[in-house]
């Protein structure tokens, strides 16, 4: 193989008794047993294969060595006399003749054990990554996220895209997050951006004449860290299709990624196309979420003209929403605590109560539930064992709560989900716009460059008043696997007049167009094709498929949750000098 090795530590089998070998890697562990036997573990990328040392002056040499220290043994293969049937190389060992150091550690203790790092600290664990990452368990899902971008680079040649590279220095540009700024040294005060997505760049391509384009690109955003988040930097499968529809799209993405997740998946089975399409408001009543996990069988139920007037406060003048649990047997203890975590992750307090085995009315709210007890079991199909979770408030704060009701009561309750699948469905039909929060005015509720659901026409009629502008949705969609958004995507608004009317609606004119997006819109008055495309999460597909809960799981060198590098120290100051040469001046906030 090479001059360190003739087979590697995963390799040797029964057949390779009697041979000479040569083996490199990592000392994982020495078990002695007495001065003139010792077991040595040697561990490589491709697996371990064990040493045995049995003469005093080879346990010596090897006792002389720190664990971790990189390590070549030359000796003969002989049959193991104890067999290891969970090991592929448990059949054989090595009887060594030389042992050589290649790379002393140099560290008596190591920061933590490397076949139980994931139990270490994360702190550590970050900091010392290139030790994390010898874990063969942590170094796995590096592996399963090289051939899941293989797979995925081969699908997409094989239907026809071509793989083409955007920049990475570009301008900056308003797309919802908070942008890396890259200070320009040659032009003082101005400053390149660090793409949140290669957005306007893959338009510009179907603008150019380009049929198909993907890429697995970079994104670069200023927002924090969550579980299925990385702060600073991600990666997504970006692809766009000129004069195509939303259909299209679909047909791609369904012949793409099903194959991958059946192979690769921690679970065998995944969903077929074509994958189940909910409209968005469907969504928010059926499952109180636009990311609804389909291996639940739980669903919303509006419960607010049966209930709305049962003579609770809280219902009073507000949408109540019902969750009704099947098969119900769990403690009061269960109940509380299960409605606790739902409101600290919803915000919203949830309220409660159940059928008995002999169909009573019990628990929570139930003094106010018994009087209308047969309209309620009526409306809600109740029946014995049935417990029955409510959520109250506006409208989105009732769907909200009642949303994390279905997540949580179907992942705690036996029987209500089932776990061993991948469930894609597509959320179609989106607002397109919405009243901001904070503005109190119409904002564009998803993505700026989408096409609106019938065109001029549409949004002629809201200039017009005869429509209202919260009534219009757009051709956008996003793709949900196991209550996961892995991505979303939008037949694009290519014309000009349309995309200048529809941001006329948030208060920005022609002009505003032109300043904010001057290549795109100068390219369109060209004669763009029709073209949709979306982008999936490859941290979150990866994520998936190794069943991990953190996506810093399946990212080589992940920053920590406050967009920290520890290993690398970043982000770190940097001299006088540099700043000089970039005209920037520090001002550190007051205390």
């Amino acid at each position: 193989m090479t001059q360190n090795r003739t087979h590697t530590c995963g390799a040797l089998r029964l057949t390779d008794a009697g041979k000479e070998v040569k083996l490199s890697g990592w000392l994982e562990n020495i078990r002695e047993v007495g001065s003139e036997l010792a077991f040595v573990v040697l561990r490589d990328f491709y697996g371990t294969t064990q040493i045995v040392a049995e003469t005093p002056e080879m346990v010596a040499q090897f006792k002389a060595i720190n664990k971790e220290s990189t390590i070549s043994v030359e000796g003969t293969v002989r049959e193991r006399a104890s067999k290891n049937s969970k090991l592929p190389t448990g059949d054989i060992e090595v009887v060594p003749s030389k042992v050589e150091v290649l790379g002393r550690c140099r560290h008596n203790e190591l920061p933590f054990q490397i076949g139980r790092s994931r139990q270490a600290d994360e702190a550590q664990r970050l900091k010392y990554r290139y030790l994390d990452l010898r874990n063969p368990e942590v170094k796995s899902n590096i592996v399963l996220r090289c051939q899941v971008v293989s797979a995925i680079r081969k699908a997409m040649t094989d239907h026809g895209f071509l793989e083409i590279t955007t920049p990475i220095l570009t301008a900056s540009s308003p797309e919802g997050a908070r942008d890396y700024l890259v200070p320009a040294r040659n032009h003082p005060g101005k400053f390149y951006a660090l793409p949140q997505a290669p957005q306007q760049f893959k338009q510009l391509l179907m603008a150019s004449g380009f049929d198909k384009y993907f890429q697995i690109a970079p994104c670069f955003r200023d927002e924090d860290a969550r579980g299925d988040r990385s702060p600073g930097e991600f990666y997504q499968l970006d692809m766009e299709m000129a004069f195509a529809t939303q259909e299209d799209v679909f047909t791609v993405i369904e012949d793409v990624l099903p194959p991958i997740f059946a192979q690769y998946g921690t679970y065998s089975r995944a969903s077929g196309a074509p994958f189940l399409r909910i409209p968005y408001t469907e969504a928010m009543e059926k499952y109180g979420t636009d990311k609804p996990d389909l291996r639940i069988d739980l669903t919303v139920q509006d419960a607010t003209e049966v209930l709305g007037g049962c003579g609770f406060g809280p219902f009073e003048g507000n949408v109540v929403k019902a969750v009704a649990v099947s098969d119900f047997h769990e403690t009061r203890k269960f109940i509380d605590k299960t409605l606790a975590d739902v409101e600290v992750v919803s915000g919203g307090k949830p309220y409660w109560f159940r059928l008995d085995e002999n169909g009573e009315i019990v628990g929570g709210i139930a003094k106010f539930v018994q009087p209308i007890k047969e309209a309620v079991v009526s409306a809600l199909g109740l029946k014995a064992n049935d417990f029955v979770a409510l959520s109250a408030g506006k409208l989105g704060a009732a769907q909200k709560t009642a949303g994390v009701l279905v997540k949580t009561l179907g992942a705690a309750v036996p029987g209500h989900m089932d776990r061993e699948q991948y469930t894609f469905c597509w959320i179609v039909d989106f607002p397109m716009y919405e009243i901001g929060e904070e503005s109190g005015e119409l904002e564009f509720c998803h993505n700026p460059f989408s096409m609106p659901s019938g065109g001029l026409d549409v949004l002629l009629k809201a200039e017009r008043g005869e429509l209202d502008p919260l009534n219009i949705t757009a051709d956008q969609y996003d793709l949900v696997c196991n209550g996961v958004e892995l991505s979303s995507g939008a037949v694009r608004n290519h014309d000009p007049e349309i995309m200048v009317k529809a941001f006329e609606m948030v208060r920005l004119g022609e002009e505003d167009v032109k300043a904010k997006f001057p290549a795109m819109y100068n390219a369109f008055t060209y004669g763009a094709p029709p073209h949709a495309g979306i982008a999936p999460g490859v941290d979150r597909m990866v994520m998936l498929l190794a069943g991990e809960e953190s996506i810093r799981e399946i990212i080589p060198f992940p920053m920590n949750k406050n967009a920290q590098d520890p290993m690398m120290s970043a982000p770190s100051e940097v001299t006088q000098k540099q700043l000089d040469e970039l005209h920037i001046a520090l001002v550190k906030p007051e205390e």
